[in-house]
C-alpha cells in the first residue's frame, strides 16, 4: 500500500472526523480515512522446555546410601514439548481497504485504528487489548550445600566418607522433621507459624544436601511462534520442526521432526450474487468470520485441535448508512476477524 493510504490512516487517529459513506479504496481516491479490515493467520505457539541436569558431586554413592537408583554421573541437556496452543491472528487484508469520505455533516463522529490500520471503534474507544501471556518455568535458585555441611563432613579425608556423613546428616534432619509433625520433639514451636518455618528451613537442608547424591535439574520454557495463512483443505503442512536435543526447529530444518498443522472448513464459503457484488457500499464494512478445525500433530499424536475464527472461510457485510443518521451509534469491532464486537445506541 503506498504512503497515502498510510498518511489518512493516521487521521483517524488524531482527530474527529466527519464522515456519511464508505467506499472500497482505489489509489489516488480523494480525501478520506482509509481503514483495513484483517484477514486471518493462524499463530502457532510451541511451549517447549529445555531440562539441563548436573550431576552431584556424590552422585556414585547415591545408591549404595540413599537408595537412588539409575542416577546419571554424566551431565545432559535435552527438550520436551511442554503445550502447543493456535490461535487466529488478523493482518491487514489488501483486497479488503475501504475509505471513510470526509462530508461536511458527521454521521460517524470519529474512527480508530490500530497501527496496522485495522478498524476498531466507530464513535466510541476500543477495550484496551491484553497481552497474550505464558506462566514459564524458569530455573530456580539452588542452595549451596556446603552451608549444611557439618564440621565432621567438610574435614572427612575422602569422597567416600563424605558421602557417608552426608547421609547420615540427610537421614538425621527426616528424622527431625517427623518427630516435630509427631509432637514428640524435646523442644516443640509455640505455634503454627513457627512450625511451618522450622520445617520448611529443615526442607532447605535436606534438599540442597540431596542434590550432592541426585545432582541438579534445571527446567526452562521458551515460546516458539510460527504464521500460517489458512487455506481451505490444509492438510499436514509442516508448521515448524523439533529435536529433543535441538529443540523447535524452523521446518525446512531436516534436524528435527515434523509438527503438522492441518485445517478443515466447518462451513462452505459463501458465494456472494452477483448484483450484490455490483452494488455500492454504503455504511461500515465489517466481516462475518467463519470458522475452522484446527490440528496439530507430533510423532502422531495430537497436540492441539479446536475451532477458530477464519475470516477467509466467512463473508463481508455492511451496517447501512441510515443507522449512523438516525442515533448516535457506536460500534466496536474485533481487530482480529473484522467483526462487531458490540453495537450501542444513544
Amino acid at each position: 500500500m503506498n504512503k497515502t493510504v498510510f498518511a489518512l490512516s493516521m487521521l483517524a487517529c488524531t482527530a474527529p472526523v466527519a464522515a456519511q459513506d464508505i467506499s472500497a479504496y482505489m489509489p489516488g481516491e480523494g480525501e478520506g480515512i482509509v481503514y483495513f479490515l484483517p484477514k486471518t493467520m493462524l499463530k502457532v505457539n510451541i511451549i517447549a522446555t529445555r531440562i539441563s541436569y548436573k550431576p552431584g558431586d556424590l552422585c556414585q554413592y547415591a545408591n549404595q546410601y540413599l537408595r537412588m537408583n539409575n542416577v546419571s554421573s554424566e551431565p545432559e541437556t535435552y527438550w520436551e514439548i511442554k503445550r502447543v496452543e493456535v490461535c487466529s491472528a488478523g493482518v491487514p487484508d489488501s483486497t479488503k481497504a475501504y475509505i471513510i469520505k470526509l462530508k461536511d455533516k458527521s454521521a460517524m463522529g470519529n474512527v480508530e485504528l490500530t497501527n496496522e490500520g485495522l478498524i476498531k471503534a466507530i464513535n466510541t474507544s476500543a477495550p484496551e487489548e491484553k497481552a497474550e501471556e505464558y506462566v514459564l518455568e524458569k530455573p530456580q535458585k539452588h542452595e549451596n550445600p556446603r552451608k549444611y555441611m557439618t564440621e565432621d563432613i567438610l574435614i572427612a579425608g575422602s569422597t567416600a566418607k563424605m558421602a557417608e556423613l552426608t547421609a547420615k546428616e540427610i537421614y538425621n534432619i527426616r528424622e527431625s522433621k517427623n518427630l516435630i509433625l509427631r509432637g514428640q520433639a524435646d523442644t516443640m514451636p509455640k505455634d503454627g507459624a513457627s512450625l511451618q518455618l522450622i520445617i520448611d528451613n529443615l526442607d532447605k537442608q535436606e534438599k540442597a544436601l540431596t542434590q550432592l547424591f541426585a545432582g541438579i535439574t534445571d527446567r526452562e520454557d521458551k515460546v516458539f511462534t510460527a504464521y500460517i495463512t489458512p487455506e481451505e483443505g490444509l492438510e499436514n503442512k509442516v508448521v515448524l520442526r523439533f529435536s529433543n536435543l535441538l529443540g523447535v526447529l524452523p521446518a525446512n530444518d531436516l534436524a528435527g521432526e515434523p509438527i503438522y498443522i492441518s485445517l478443515k472448513s466447518l462451513a462452505p464459503i459463501p458465494v456472494m450474487p452477483e448484483d450484490k457484488k455490483k452494488k455500492k457500499l454504503e455504511g461500515a464494512i465489517y466481516n462475518i468470520p467463519g470458522k475452522g478445525k484446527v490440528t496439530v500433530s507430533y510423532q502422531g499424536k495430537t497436540c492441539f485441535e479446536g475451532e477458530l475464527p477464519i475470516t477467509q472461510f466467512g463473508s463481508t457485510e455492511v451496517l447501512v448508512d441510515d443507522l449512523f443518521k438516525k442515533i448516535n451509534t457506536r460500534v466496536i469491532f474485533n481487530p482480529e476477524t473484522g467483526s462487531i464486537l458490540k453495537i450501542d445506541k444513544d
